[in-house]
């Protein structure tokens, strides 16, 4: 490490990193009412694109796992993305027990009109930055994520009784 983090530097960045999830979240809301989704099936949807975005898939338990709903309140969210042809329930797998969640052609092309030039954005902001400066940023955000995920991990104690 070059020099020490200031108490000050630390609070700046993770301010940043709030702001910066607040206004993902704010995309996530005009996506959704550009849509005219509920904000929940737009999360629910915005995660079955990144998950195909990457080559993998999502099936409906997972889904529920990643927007954190039950998974009776999964399925009537998908029901309702399904009959608005956002969505398809397949089963590709061997084992025709497994479902595997799918986006529609059109969605993905209206999210693509929408999210486009906020990707033509970043991408410019990222162009600033050279390959070693993006890589320290992914690793500073894998080792973020990694500490989160592992205080999610732990057991919550129940708040204290308030005093009287």
């Amino acid at each position: 490490m070059d020099d020490p983090v200031s108490p000050e530097q630390q609070e700046q960045v993770t301010e940043r990193l709030r702001a910066y999830g607040a206004t993902f979240r704010e995309f996530s809301r005009r996506f959704a009412a550009w849509l005219g989704l509920h904000s929940t099936d737009a999360e629910a949807l915005i995660e079955i694109l990144a998950a195909e975005e990457h080559g993998a898939t999502l099936s409906p338990a997972r889904l529920s796992e990643r927007i954190g709903l039950s998974q009776p309140a999964t399925t009537a969210l998908l029901n309702r993305l399904e009959q608005a042809g956002h969505v398809m329930r397949t089963r590709e797998h061997s084992d025709r027990r497994v479902v595997t969640l799918r986006s529609s052609p059109e969605v993905h092309t209206l999210a693509d009109e929408f999210f486009g030039p906020l990707g033509e954005q970043v991408g410019a902001v990222m162009a600033r930055y050279s390959s070693t400066q993006l890589q320290q940023f992914d690793t500073f955000l894998t080792d973020l994520l990694s500490a989160m995920h592992t205080q999610l991990d732990q057991p919550l104690d129940p708040p204290p009784r308030a005093k009287s």
